[in-house]
């Protein structure tokens, strides 16, 4: 179901709350702000002063991720970070899957008092990957990899194909966030589902083998698939994150 601007229902951007401490939060590939307004509104009623961005290419219909760039993606997120800029003095950020790769982007450029990343996506073990580059100007799209919720009667409301074009701009993605992780310095705080059926756990070891941080702390989730922050481990990824913020501010 899409609304009258051509948006799918839910997937509009959220900007709000108040408050000196900003956290920026990142939605992930073929998914929009739905997937993290519950974590949004949890931040908000907190305390925190929010912005949840929809990234190009993303909320409307998968067409339109052929138009668009990972670089377009990262940029629509320094322009969230740069609004909070403006109005508050230390920025968090908090991420889910592909948008765990562009906060990481992020903390290695912008200076972020802290990363709270769910399931984020660095990589894949899946050969298949690497025929994407013909792949993609054969074919158009394949199955989507939307609403991995182990909670019944929830949907992500992803996109209803998986874009082959928008993939390759994934995996050049992963390529620059890996490069750059050696310059990731801020805290991390690392949710990870035991069961996840679209990023496997190379992602969350290349992470913790490479990024620059000394202060990472890792949350094994047992009960929630993929789609975490829609799932049954939601309340404890929003309590444990506020903890982690209270305490980097304390500090």
């Amino acid at each position: 179901m899409t609304t009258t601007a051509g948006l799918l229902e839910g997937a509009e951007p959220f900007s709000g709350g108040s408050g000196t401490i900003g956290v920026l939060l990142i939605h992930g590939f073929t998914s929009s702000p739905r997937s993290l307004r519950p974590w949004a509104d949890d931040l908000v009623a907190r305390g925190f002063r929010v912005e949840l961005p929809l990234l190009p290419g993303h909320g409307t219909r998968w067409q339109d991720m052929d138009r668009v760039a990972w670089t377009d993606w990262y940029a629509a997120v320094e322009r969230a970070y740069d609004r909070l800029a403006a109005e508050t003095g230390q920025i968090f950020v908090a991420a889910l899957s592909m948008g765990g790769a562009l906060a990481l982007e992020l903390g290695a450029r912008r200076p972020v008092a802290g990363l709270m990343l769910v399931n984020p996506s660095v990589g894949t073990r899946d050969k298949r990957f690497l025929a994407l580059p013909v792949l993609s100007l054969l074919k158009r799209s394949v199955a989507a990899i939307g609403s991995d919720i182990a909670m019944p009667g929830v949907e992500e409301d992803a996109y209803d194909r998986t874009p082959l074009k928008g993939i390759v701009q994934l995996t050049k993605l992963w390529r620059a966030v890996r490069a750059d992780l050696p310059k990731v310095t801020a805290p991390v705080l690392l949710f990870q589902s035991q069961t996840d059926h679209v990023v496997d756990s190379l992602s969350a070891s290349t992470i913790l083998r490479d990024i620059g941080s000394h202060d990472v702390r890792q949350v094994m989730l047992e009960r929630s698939f993929h789609v975490a922050t829609l799932d049954y481990d939601a309340p404890e990824i929003f309590a444990r994150s506020a903890d982690f913020i209270a305490s980097l501010v304390r500090r």
